[in-house]
């Protein structure tokens, strides 16, 4: 690989596209924020976690590949992680990745960009 190239990876489409992705949008003690986002990266199924503004304090990612399986994660672990006060989750229908808009709606872009 030559400086300035960048590696090849597959299209995030075809890595998540087998995948049940969900949205855990967790209030915590206000005190236990950090401990909590820590505890919720040791779970396999989240990849990441944000701390955010607005009534929730963390959104944690989940990714699994059956939709059983998400029950699991979000009541047994964590649902039971100290801190924790109150879970809503989101489960998404489709992934808008960056690969797939700019295919979509960057049409007519690339000479935009070359001026």
């Amino acid at each position: 690989m030559q400086t300035g190239e960048k590696p090849q990876t597959a299209p995030r489409e075809e890595v998540v596209s087998d995948m049940v992705t969900a949205f855990v949008l967790i209030t915590t003690e206000k005190a236990s924020i950090p401990e909590t986002a820590a505890a919720l990266t040791e779970i396999p199924e989240v990849p990441e976690v944000y701390s955010v503004t607005g009534p929730f304090d963390l959104v944690a990612i989940v990714r699994v590949r059956r939709f059983e399986r998400l029950a699991e994660v979000v009541t047994e672990r964590i649902g039971k992680i100290p801190g924790i006060v109150n879970t809503e989750t989101l489960v998404a229908f489709r992934c808008y990745s960056p690969a797939l808009l700019e295919r979509a709606w960057g049409l007519g872009m690339e000479e935009a960009g070359e001026s």
